[in-house]
């Protein structure tokens, strides 16, 4: 839920040698502090009835109020020359193979802000003559997502009609969704179900995590494919199925198993795996969306795709057999 403006808070005495910013990221729970730092730079922050700065030091006792959200100019995506592979195509809707170290759309920032080019939308909107205009300006015919690195396939709507129909099939769970994840250790069921609700991390807003009660619902499903023992540790290579889509899903229920994502080092994932005298690392994560398969939104046809590993990670695998 959004925060409720004003807000009035107290400092207390444990809250002594904070920065402004961080001890308000944590109380501000729907807020992350890039979001803060902009509000208390806008003036939307007292401490004490009187403006302060990002890095204040709190001393206990203070009283903080917040006034509203900062104001941004609105974000528009824009048109970008960047290849992509179009796995399918219609007058409705695409399917593109994405490739890992692609973002889905833009963040936060002002739209020419380097960080924000580069994008999937962004390469849509120079390939495609029309995109659906249901997610916003920064948005179009975005339906579903995947993390910035991970690779394989998304659909993509290009008219409203094919958008609304296309998320109400992903709402009914009625989308198969299939990934290749390779992760650390040996998992000891051949499978299993992961059903823990998921929430965003209190401290860290970027994570997310499944230790807070009252999260969303999220249920995943793993088949072990092989488990691999190597100079480099034990991997395990896994088909998963999921029927949610919650953000950072398979990262975070495998992660809480002890065993996460090779290459994913927001949730545990170490930089490199050492052997006796060597050491191989992988620059994304190894979670590749592999089969997506879902009802044409015109016609009702069953569409079904795949998508291969990417070189780099059947690359990898070799590299652990050697």
């Amino acid at each position: 839920m959004p925060e409720a403006f004003p807000i009035l808070i107290s400092v207390a005495s444990d809250d002594a040698g904070k920065r402004l910013d961080q001890f308000l990221a944590t109380r501000l729970e729907t807020v992350s502090r890039a979001r803060v730092q902009e509000m208390i730079a806008e003036g939307k922050v007292l401490v004490n009835d009187a403006p302060a700065k990002a890095s204040l030091k709190l001393r206990g006792g203070e009283r903080i109020s917040v006034l509203g959200e900062a104001q941004r100019a609105p974000l528009k995506a824009v048109a970008e020359e960047i290849p992509l592979d179009v796995v399918y195509e219609d007058d409705d809707l695409a399917v593109i193979n994405k490739p890992a170290g692609m973002k889905v759309h833009a963040g936060a920032g002002a739209s020419d802000d380097a960080r924000n080019r580069g994008t999937l939308v962004n390469a849509l909107l120079h390939h495609l003559a029309s995109l659906s205009g249901v997610g916003g300006a920064l948005r179009p015919g975005i339906v579903h997502r995947l993390d910035k690195e991970t690779s394989g396939l998304i659909v993509v709507a290009k008219n409203d009609d094919a958008h609304r129909k296309l998320s109400a099939q992903f709402a009914a769970r009625q989308v198969k969704k299939k990934y290749v994840a390779l992760v650390h250790g040996w998992v000891k069921k051949d499978s299993g179900t992961l059903a823990q609700s998921i929430s965003r991390d209190r401290v860290r807003r970027t994570r997310m995590t499944t230790r807070l009660e009252g999260g969303r619902t999220a249920v995943t499903h793993y088949r072990v494919v092989r488990r691999l023992d190597t100079k480099f540790g034990k991997f395990t290579l896994l088909d998963v199925k999921i029927d949610t889509g919650r953000t950072h899903q398979v990262r975070v229920h495998v992660a809480a198993m002890a065993h996460p994502v090779v290459g994913d080092t927001m949730y545990g994932a170490p930089r490199q795996a050492r052997g006796k005298n060597a050491v191989i690392g992988l620059p994304r994560n190894f979670l590749h969306s592999a089969e997506l398969e879902f009802k044409h939104p015109r016609t009702g046809a069953v569409i079904a795709l795949k998508s291969e590993l990417p070189q780099e990670l059947q690359g990898f695998l070799k590299r652990l057999a050697e």
